[in-house]
């Protein structure tokens, strides 16, 4: 009698517990919501990370910590997120290096399998790459650059983001392209690396995302050449892209999103969607992002979010299979 009695008692308790889960999904969130950036503060991703941020923390009615977690091609960041309680107050917003290529090209050096481990929740911004050489270099123009290198075979100094990096991987397809070469100096630091590389003459030539690019197009410190956006910025008018430049599809476009560890409910997913979304749209986003070349980049559902995902993987797939990096 009495196990049947227990036996019962535990059966009555199973809906107290799913209405208990349910309750708190349905008033999530009542904590502040850390949300892991990949990189050092002051790149394009922590920019529009902290930007979007503003409006979802209003939509949300929570605080949100931006938390840098750079280092490893945003494995540090991921492998923090996967980690992590799935319960919506953990995120990552990442980018096409630290969500698209990393986990094509480091793969072996993953313990998890990436796409049964994260959500793609939604996408927020898109922010082109410009393309700089330092203040003293021998050219002042794209086709200047281009005959200096041709003629300087291997003594050209390049940076990118680090080994296998997507602006790594732009590099080595624009050498490929026009037939040139130059030496790789590949910085951990993301954009702040680059750009400092630049600046102090360290390196010749670099890209770096277009928020650091209005930060120096007064300093006098760089000339900034190219661009990857398909029409010309409208804050940087005098810069040519790269389809005038006679090199259509030339550079990657660094798109950014956020990401949940898998587990996390539906419900607060769907919210989250909604959230950050409904932020990136919001008036002031857009045209403050819009100051320094940042566009808005968004999904109508988290469903379109992972199709776009799972494009990305497969064209990065294709890309690393044609462009040959040796990785460390």
């Amino acid at each position: 009698m009495t196990h049947r009695l227990l036996t019962l008692a535990l059966v009555a308790t199973v809906p107290a517990f799913s209405a208990g889960a349910a309750a708190a999904q349905t008033s999530y969130p009542t904590q502040p919501i850390r949300v892991l950036v990949p990189y050092a503060p002051g790149g394009a991703t922590d920019y529009a990370a902290r930007l979007v941020a503003e409006k979802a923390r209003e939509a949300l009615g929570q605080n949100i910590i931006v938390d840098n977690k750079a280092g490893a091609g945003g494995l540090l960041a991921l492998n923090e997120l996967v980690r992590a309680q799935p319960d919506g107050y953990t995120l990552m917003i990442g980018n096409v290096s630290t969500n698209a290529i990393t986990p094509v090209v480091f793969k072996h050096r993953m313990n998890f399998d990436y796409e049964k481990s994260i959500i793609p929740v939604a996408r927020l911004l898109v922010t082109p790459s410009v393309f700089m050489l330092n203040a003293n270099f021998p050219a002042n123009n794209w086709q200047e650059f281009v005959d200096y290198v041709r003629k300087n075979p291997g003594k050209v100094r390049a940076t990118s983001t680090g080994v296998g990096s997507f602006s790594h991987f732009d590099l080595e397809v624009l050498q490929q392209r026009l037939g040139i070469r130059m030496i790789h100096l590949p910085y951990r630091e993301g954009a702040a690396g680059t750009t400092a590389a630049i600046v102090n003459g360290d390196a010749d030539y670099g890209g770096t995302n277009a928020v650091q690019g209005h930060m120096l197009r007064d300093s006098g410190k760089v000339k900034i050449i190219a661009t990857t956006m398909p029409e010309r910025i409208k804050t940087l008018p005098d810069v040519p892209t790269f389809t005038e430049l006679g090199l259509p599809g030339q550079g990657t476009l660094n798109w950014s999103a956020v990401f949940a560890p898998a587990g996390t409910p539906p419900e607060i997913v769907k919210k989250l969607h909604r959230a950050w979304t409904d932020a990136a749209k919001d008036p002031f986003v857009v045209e403050r992002a819009a100051k320094t070349a940042t566009y808005l980049f968004h999904t109508d559902t988290q469903e379109e979010m992972a199709e776009f995902l799972r494009s990305e993987l497969a064209k990065w797939r294709k890309i690393t299979a044609e462009v040959k990096i040796e990785l460390n």
